[in-house]
């Protein structure tokens, strides 16, 4: 159940699970899976799912069984503070397609989200294309909090590609300065 007192976590738990148990599998993206990933550093104020499998109707009555109703580009909770956003899909973080995801259980609950090493990614690629410098600061926090679970060749090797080798520069600088390389 879904009330004033539900963190972003269960939100996301709820939510994943119910479309889920819908035939729908939605990943949940952006700064909700920054926030999953190093609560104490990233406050997201809604939870964002890419939808790679289903949707439609069916995807619609779970939401409202949750209690969700749309409201423009949003689907809005009466009590929960965390609305819900679908962005578009396909699943990618800048140029990478992305079609494998962490799938995390409580409970009986099924969360679908992206990697720690994807959503770090997905905060750099904020900071990459957009300047966008709390978005570094999540990436940065997301390899704090997740150091052994962040693929930083990865990350490197998709800075390089994406064609930002001096901000991938700095970035390494700030992961150095906090003794996480």
């Amino acid at each position: 159940m879904i009330d004033a007192a539900s963190t972003l976590v269960d939100v996301a738990f709820a939510v994943c699970d119910a479309l889920a148990g819908a035939g729908v599998t939605a990943v949940m993206s952006g700064g909700s899976a920054a926030t999953f990933y190093a609560p104490d550093a990233c406050q997201s104020d809604d939870v964002d799912f890419i939808i790679t499998f289903g949707g439609g109707p069916a995807a619609v009555d779970a939401l409202e069984r949750l209690g969700y109703l749309r409201r423009g580009d949003y689907y809005e909770h009466p009590t929960s503070r965390f609305p819900l956003e679908f962005p578009s899909g396909p699943l990618m973080v800048g140029e990478d397609l992305i079609g494998a995801w962490a799938t995390e259980r409580r409970g009986s609950q099924v969360l679908h989200v992206l990697t720690a090493t994807d959503s770090c990614r997905d905060r750099l690629a904020q900071f990459l294309f957009w300047n966008d410098f709390s978005a570094l600061e999540q990436a940065l926090a997301i390899c704090r909090a997740q150091r052994a679970h962040v693929d930083l060749e990865l990350v490197r090797a998709w800075c390089i590609r994406e064609r930002q080798p001096e901000k991938h520069g700095l970035f390494v600088e700030r992961l150095r300065r906090m003794g996480l390389t």
